[in-house]
């Protein structure tokens, strides 16, 4: 319930500007930082928010591997853009945070909703959950955030600013072997 509510919190800053966040088009400038195309960043804003909020579905345990398959989906694109380059530590930047909303989202859809759950009152559970529901929200979830990093424009390499010096000293070092 916790992980839904807070992620459900993180998609309201992206839809809402709610508890600090940029809404739809602060979150699409911060894509664009990113390297995602400009024609896809206020969908994507919006997709992002979705995503986050169905955390809300999550919490109240309502299509739980449905709402698990959109939250591990948006880990994965935040971990591919933004984290994984920080390393694992949440501390330095890195995706500990995400990688744990991801196995989370993995777990309750294998495991299920729970008896308390929307899902568990309308019957729903016993047909929505189970292991291959967790290895689905897996896979998918893999699938579809790699082909959201695929709309990101291709950026060359950084050009290497010590290249030109390390030529002249290897040209010195020539020429001074040559006299």
């Amino acid at each position: 319930m916790i992980v839904g509510l807070v992620l459900f919190g993180h998609g309201s800053q992206k839809l809402f500007g709610w508890f600090g966040g940029g809404g739809p088009r602060g979150t699409a400038g911060f894509f664009g930082s990113l390297g995602f195309r400009r024609q896809h960043l206020l969908p994507m804003a919006v997709m992002a928010g979705l995503s986050e909020a169905a955390g809300l579905l999550f919490a109240l345990g309502l299509f739980t591997p449905f709402a698990a398959l959109a939250m591990a989906t948006v880990m994965v694109v935040a971990v591919g853009t933004v984290h994984w380059k920080n390393g694992l530590w949440a501390g330095n930047g890195g995706y500990e945070y995400n990688l744990l909303i991801w196995a989370v989202a993995i777990a309750v859809a294998a495991g299920g909703p729970g008896r308390f759950s929307l899902d568990g009152a309308i019957n729903w559970a016993e047909h929505i959950s189970g292991v291959w529901w967790g290895v689905g929200v897996l896979v998918a979830s893999l699938l579809g955030g790699l082909a959201v990093m695929a709309l990101r424009e291709h950026q060359p390499p950084a050009e290497d600013t010590d290249a030109p010096l390390v030529r002249e000293q290897e040209l010195e070092r020539d020429d001074s072997v040559v006299t």
